[in-house]
């Protein structure tokens, strides 16, 4: 599992069929890929990204509007082969050396927790997708099939998924590469994106 941002020209890819393309030319089939956190309108992450090891946007602890700054927010993250989703409050606090990062928000799932700001009655449907971590350290990507409520995403990670932490990604631009169940999503101007490989 990998993230990218831009090519080797250092330009953003822009979509998941530009990402594909470009690691076929390379020998490289992707087998998934997803959207990987909000962005900027030059589609520069808005919050902390790091990809293969170095640091191309800082973290972001201010407050702000928008789903990213309803706190907690969090980063989804990749140490030593190992996935794992923590509340950006605590990532900071025990900053850990990481090999890939992307920060996005609202965290769905804290701890076993929902989210204290999403309520079950609440109106805002939109389409959404995200990541969780399970127990077992594997991760686990969701993208809605229509809208959804952000309570009702939060506890699809943690009642039906076994996710304890949970991290919303995106939200209508939600965009999904799976050639096995027949999705290749096709939005552009696209930030970051989470690609998956076959081990080599």
């Amino acid at each position: 599992l990998e993230l990218f941002w831009k090519d080797a020209a250092g330009k953003p890819f822009q979509s998941l069929h530009n990402l594909h393309a470009a690691q076929q030319a390379i020998g490289r089939t992707m087998l998934f890929g997803i959207n990987a956190g909000m962005y900027h309108p030059n589609l520069a992450p808005v919050g902390l990204y790091v990809e293969r090891g170095q640091e191309m946007a800082s973290v972001k602890t201010g407050s702000g509007s928008g789903n990213f700054s309803l706190q907690p927010n969090g980063i989804f993250y990749i140490r030593d082969g190992r996935a794992a989703v923590r509340a950006t409050r605590d990532f900071v606090k025990r900053r850990p050396t990481v090999d890939y990062a992307t920060q996005s928000g609202p965290m769905l799932v804290i701890d076993g927790k929902l989210h204290p700001k999403f309520q079950a009655d609440g109106t805002s449907r939109k389409t959404r997708d995200g990541v969780g971590v399970r127990k077992d350290g594997v991760a686990v990507f969701a993208i809605s099939n229509g809208t959804v409520t952000f309570h009702a995403f939060a506890r699809l990670f943690r009642d039906a998924l076994g996710c304890d932490n949970a991290l919303f990604l995106d939200g209508t631009i939600s965009s999904l590469f799976a050639p096995a169940i027949g999705r290749k999503d096709d939005y552009w101007n696209l930030g970051p994106m989470i690609g998956v490989f076959r081990k080599s």
